[in-house]
């Protein structure tokens, strides 16, 4: 049993490694290397949210130290923000800080976007912003006007199916 309890009391140094550094690195370089910008959302949030809990803990030292659970706080916090079951820091992006981030100033300066197309615009990812703008210049913004009603449209559709 001194075994079992000793694993137990050094969890969070056995485990903690692993599941905040070692997984979140290799699963950022896989991001880096795959074609959809979703994982890249997910391990650049981690990254931040990691280092907003280091700093804490750089900033906290005195009273976390006075805390014996803190450890086994922190890796299951960091857990659920990296394991693919939760994708918490990716949770975490799209409930808190998308919506307090103003993202409208990648918006091109002199930009004659209708408020359709610039609210259709400020959903996207800085990648598909940038097709949408290549796909205006190309066709024109009436025809990007055309896909936001057919959106629209569709998705009253399917919410009037549900």
């Amino acid at each position: 049993m001194g075994v079992v309890a000793a694993i137990a009391k050094h969890l969070d140094t056995l485990i903690g490694p692993g599941v905040m550094l070692l997984f979140p690195l290799y699963a950022s370089m896989r991001a880096i290397e795959s074609p959809t910008t979703l994982d890249d959302q997910q391990w650049l949030t981690y990254w931040v949210l990691y280092s907003f809990i280091t700093l804490f803990e750089l900033s906290c030292w005195r009273i976390l130290v006075w805390l014996p659970f803190w450890p086994y706080v922190k890796l299951v916090m960091c857990m659920w923000l990296v394991l693919p079951m939760f994708n918490g820091a990716a949770y975490i992006y799209e409930n808190f800080v998308r919506r307090y981030v103003k993202f409208d100033r990648y918006l091109p300066r002199n930009s004659t976007y209708g408020e359709n197309q610039k609210k259709a615009l400020m959903m996207m990812s800085l990648d598909a912003r940038k097709s949408v703008e290549r796909y205006i210049e190309r066709y024109g913004p009436e025809s990007f006007d055309r896909v936001i009603k057919a959106a629209e449209k569709e998705a009253k559709k399917q919410k009037g199916e549900s």
